[in-house]
């Protein structure tokens, strides 16, 4: 049979330790404060952090926005300004190279005459088409920008330069050559047309003839004013007499609320194979 349970005699407590000679047999610090009392003894408590509020948290989240906002324009800004320039700059160099009549060729020992009035007839090319390259001395002996039927802007404007009004003149014919291009921005052909002067020759290359305009006047108009690029600018109604061109870009610079409009004269045009003008090799008179 099973063996009874005996009760616990004094000698087994005697044997068992004692938890109070434990605790006061602790070994204690030089301080006199039990270890885990230490105060320079790292919390490892967790504590809780307080909820921020909903408006605060909104506030963090706008601030963020606003700051991705702010960079986000100034890459776009960067692009507009600076690498429409570079890539439409690079384009535009690509285009008069592909137009073998375009390189400029040393002038004959003896020198042509200059032919006054009207040049060989151009036909209108088709929209997009390159078919001529302006030269502005004033800007600089290399300046030569493609000139393309056409003035819209994503076709045209942006991608190649110098658009020519369809409708208007051909370069050398009666009536009035007008072109158009950017002042800001995809190449900035137009960038120094304010510093044109009465007298300063525009040169309209073809693959045929040069054209010698001289600038004769400057005005700054209002988008709505498209007298300026009538075949007469100074009598919208009356008959073409002459043979003018007229440039126009955006005024003020950034800005598209007005028009700075140039308008020149034909001085004399003389055929390609007679070698580059003067006005081009800064031999002229």
């Amino acid at each position: 049979m099973p063996r009874p349970l005996r009760d616990a005699t004094f000698a087994d407590l005697a044997t068992d330790p004692d938890p109070w000679e434990q605790i006061l047999t602790a070994p204690v610090p030089a301080d006199g404060l039990p270890l885990e009392q230490d105060p320079t003894a790292p919390d490892t408590r967790r504590t809780r952090r307080p909820r921020r509020s909903v408006t605060s948290r909104a506030r963090t989240v706008v601030g963020e926005l606003l700051v991705t906002s702010a960079v986000l324009a100034g890459l776009y800004l960067l692009w507009l300004l600076w690498w429409t320039d570079v890539q439409a700059e690079e384009v535009h160099e690509e285009i008069v190279a592909s137009l073998e009549w375009a390189q400029p060729s040393a002038p004959p020992a003896d020198r042509p005459r200059k032919e006054p009035g009207p040049g060989p007839a151009i036909a209108e090319p088709a929209d997009g088409e390159t078919f001529a390259v302006l030269h502005v001395p004033r800007w600089g002996y290399d300046y030569a920008r493609p000139v393309t039927q056409g003035v819209d802007r994503a076709t045209v404007l942006d991608p190649k330069g110098i658009g020519h009004y369809p409708g208007t003149a051909m370069p050398g014919q009666v009536g009035n050559f007008a072109v158009a291009a950017h002042r800001v921005t995809y190449g900035k052909p137009f960038n120094r047309v304010a510093e044109l002067q009465v007298g300063d020759p525009l040169i309209v290359q073809t693959e045929d003839a040069w054209y010698v305009y001289r600038v004769t006047s400057s005005d700054v108009v209002l988008p709505g004013d498209v007298e300026v690029i009538a075949p007469n600018p100074g009598d919208p109604t009356g008959q073409a007499v002459e043979e003018i061109i007229t440039l126009t870009t955006c005024h003020p610079m950034f800005s598209a609320r007005e028009r700075f409009i140039v308008h020149g004269i034909l001085d004399y045009w003389w055929p390609a194979t007679s070698g580059t003008p003067a006005e081009l090799t800064g031999q002229e008179a």
